[in-house]
């Protein structure tokens, strides 16, 4: 049965990096069989452009309609005079919603290619492999109430809303354990409970969910000490789950252990497996057209695409595995560039990848 993948390039490099994506599964489809279509739509500030919002309703009829989502990156500089509600990163968080999902999975691995190109020392980072889980549909992001008002003295505020209900975390929960009992069965629940009782509640249903899984090991640490850890010594975390802001920032300073945000891929699940795949780095207006983007976090979403949501782990690893050979070849984007490597562009770099992905 053949499957539909809506494209959404967005902002920025999301252009430049889908278009090797696609380069890829065309491999997949003419070489291996691959039963894919693909179909593209806007979103983002170049949906805001030609439509006046940055979701469209085409766009979102097309994502629900779709089996997957491959999306590119959203945003820049050039639309932040909006109104926050037309902001380019308000289409990407509605998709989330509106597809509801609420599972990120964002690994953190070093390929050994790559250790000199990490910022920490080699026998901190060599090995590294870390499978981060964000719930992606709840927490401040989310929460109500929110905005900005002027108080009774004149002063402009600001207010947020730190949300989180029993269910929400519990199926969090359960998506982390589940990770964990496939992996190396060692889990590690990130809140800040000392201090806010919303993720104090997050602990106490961690904590109830850990015991339908008696073979995985779970323990928990505040947020700021995780950040510590990642980067003191990241390689005692197997699986790590948090909410949803503090997995934006932990699974950003985890990618930096590897030696680029250009290097990690990102899945968004629903319950059903469904989901929308992206690189975890945004649109970087500033390199956009300049042939400077790595392509292979976006290529690399393709492997988890086709893992998690079309069961196909025989592609999945092709894909990863000429990844790893364009690497042995040396190959570097100006990202992971080190002296003795090849520098290339964003085009000859998906170009190194189909041809060992053809070999």
């Amino acid at each position: 049965m053949t499957k539909k993948i809506a494209v959404l390039p967005g902002d920025g490099i999301g252009t430049e990096i889908i278009a090797e994506a696609l380069k890829v599964l065309d491999v997949l489809k003419q070489d291996f069989g691959l039963k894919v279509e693909t179909e593209t739509a806007l979103i983002g500030g170049a949906a805001y452009d030609a439509t006046g919002t940055p979701f469209p309703e085409a766009t979102l009829h097309l994502c629900r309609a779709a089996d997957a989502v491959l999306l590119g990156a959203v945003g820049g500089p050039k639309w932040e005079p909006l109104d926050y509600s037309l902001r380019p990163e308000r289409g990407l968080l509605g998709l989330r919603a509106e597809l509801e999902l609420f599972a990120n999975l964002r690994p953190a691995i070093l390929y050994p290619q790559l250790v000199a190109a990490s910022t920490l020392k080699p026998e901190v980072v060599s090995g590294l492999d870390i499978m981060i889980i964000r719930e992606l549909t709840g927490g401040i992001y989310f929460g109500q109430p929110r905005g900005r008002r002027v108080n009774d003295k004149g002063e402009r505020e600001g207010f947020n809303t730190l949300f989180y209900n029993e269910s929400e975390i519990r199926r969090i929960g359960h998506i982390a354990f589940q990770t964990a009992r496939k992996r190396n069965r060692k889990l590690c629940s990130v809140d800040k409970a000392n201090v806010l009782e919303c993720t104090e509640l997050w602990r106490e249903v961690m904590i109830e969910v850990a015991k339908d899984y008696p073979d995985v090991v779970l323990t928990h640490m505040y947020v700021d000490n995780a950040a510590m850890q990642l980067v003191r010594a990241p390689k005692q975390f197997d699986v790590m789950v948090t909410e949803n802001m503090f997995g934006d920032i932990l699974s950003d300073c985890a990618a930096m252990l590897t030696g680029s945000i250009g290097m990690l891929p990102s899945a968004s699940l629903d319950k059903n497996g469904k989901g929308m795949y992206e690189p975890i780095h945004g649109s970087a207006p500033d390199i956009a057209g300049k042939q400077l983007a790595n392509p292979i976090a976006t290529i690399l979403s393709v492997a988890m695409m086709l893992r998690y949501s079309f069961n196909d782990a025989a592609n999945a690893e092709r894909v990863e595995q000429a990844v790893t050979r364009a690497l042995d070849t040396g190959y570097r984007t100006a990202d992971i560039y080190s002296e003795g490597t090849r520098k290339v562009g964003t085009t000859e770099m998906g170009d190194a990848i189909v041809a060992a992905l053809r070999s």
